[in-house]
């Protein structure tokens, strides 16, 4: 049996087996319902149960464990069609900076919960970079809840030059209900219409000059959302990609992200700048926005630095849309590995050292 690979994010969960060139075959909503008496009684004194959303996953880390391990039941058991008694070997993406007693708590989910032959982690930002057939380079990525930028050299984080960001997609939706609530007054936009609205409108101007211009005089459009009310869209639908560029628009006093990651390759070496820089990856959905790339090399050119960042393009033989799942991929290759060369914690491992094993063997 294949390996599973699971990346648990703050918004989608990834999972499927080990198969490097394809699309993962689960992608589901982190986020669950639990049902939860409210203190009241019905007819006939019946408790009245009301439904509760659950994270387990917040800003990219585990939070909630019973949630989480409600959510891999459903997917390794229901999913992946694992039998009881017969587990097989599974291998995390670990986000940035994971604490140690995340990593822990998960090997010692993954034993003792749900008695699994073998496991594996290994950081995101070292995944995405296998996923497009690098060992260094530098990642950026702009998940849902966090945003990333991590060096990596021979396949290894350079953790005292990375840089994590506790703002994200979730940000950006909460940016695009503030700007269109100001322009549709009548309007009653919920969260779940406003992340559609971003994955369906958001983009990028071409410049900062472009930006400005637009909200000047922008062209608008009309969306019909799920219960019939109409909103028109026009400007702020690049405040999305402007954000990120240009951080105070959020409320945030920082530089824009190429600059980021300037600064943060800056710290390393000065021999392996251009290997670097020269290998930026891209990760997350809100990097395939319409403009973002092209906003993204336009900046670069205009850095400070005297190597420009330069962005990888993914192999043509890896599946479509590979930003948004490159981690998963990555893991896939990596399963492919570590797996038949014995490089995981077994449960021989795990039951003679105790959870601690993980921070020896998965690195």
């Amino acid at each position: 049996m294949e390996a599973a690979v699971i990346d648990a994010g703050t918004q989608l969960l990834k999972a499927g087996t080990a198969v490097p060139d394809q699309a993962p075959p689960m992608i589901i909503p982190s986020q669950m319902k639990r049902m939860v008496e409210d203190g009241t009684s019905g007819d006939n004194n019946e408790s009245v149960f009301e439904d509760v959303t659950v994270d387990p996953v917040v800003r990219g880390y585990i939070r909630d464990w019973d949630a989480m391990e409600d959510l891999l039941q459903y997917v390794l058991y229901t999913g992946l069609g694992w039998e009881e008694g017969n587990e097989g070997q599974v291998l995390f993406t670990d986000p940035l900076c994971t604490p140690k007693a995340v990593r822990e708590q998960l090997v010692q989910l993954m034993f003792e919960k749900f008695n699994v032959s073998g496991f594996y982690a290994s950081e995101q930002a070292v995944l995405s970079l296998y996923a497009v057939g690098r060992i260094s380079g530098c990642t950026v990525d702009i998940g849902h809840g966090k945003i990333d930028i991590a060096p990596v050299l021979e396949g290894a984080v350079q953790h005292i030059a990375s840089r994590r960001f506790e703002i994200g997609g979730v940000d950006l939706t909460k940016l695009l209900a503030q700007e269109l609530s100001k322009s549709n007054l009548l309007v009653n936009l919920n969260a779940s219409d406003a992340e559609m609205l971003k994955v369906k409108y958001s983009c990028c101007a071409e410049d900062e000059l472009a930006y400005e211009k637009i909200l000047r005089s922008s062209d608008t459009e009309e969306h019909t959302l799920p219960d019939g009310q109409v909103i028109r869209i026009g400007r702020e639908k690049y405040t999305i990609g402007e954000a990120l560029f240009q951080p105070s628009i959020l409320g945030i006093e920082a530089l824009g992200i190429v600059e980021q990651l300037v600064r943060s390759i800056s710290t390393v070496s000065s021999e392996n700048h251009r290997q670097l820089l020269e290998n930026t990856v891209l990760c997350g959905g809100i990097t395939s926005m319409p403009g973002f790339e092209d906003r993204f090399q336009k900046e670069a050119s205009l850095c400070s630095s005297a190597i420009r960042p330069s962005l990888v393009k993914p192999p043509e033989y890896m599946p479509d849309k590979l930003t948004e799942y490159s981690a998963w991929v990555g893991g896939a290759i990596l399963a492919k590995v570590v797996f038949p060369q014995n490089q995981h914690v077994t449960k021989g491992d795990y039951d003679e050292t105790g959870p601690s094993i993980v921070h020896r063997k998965c690195f």
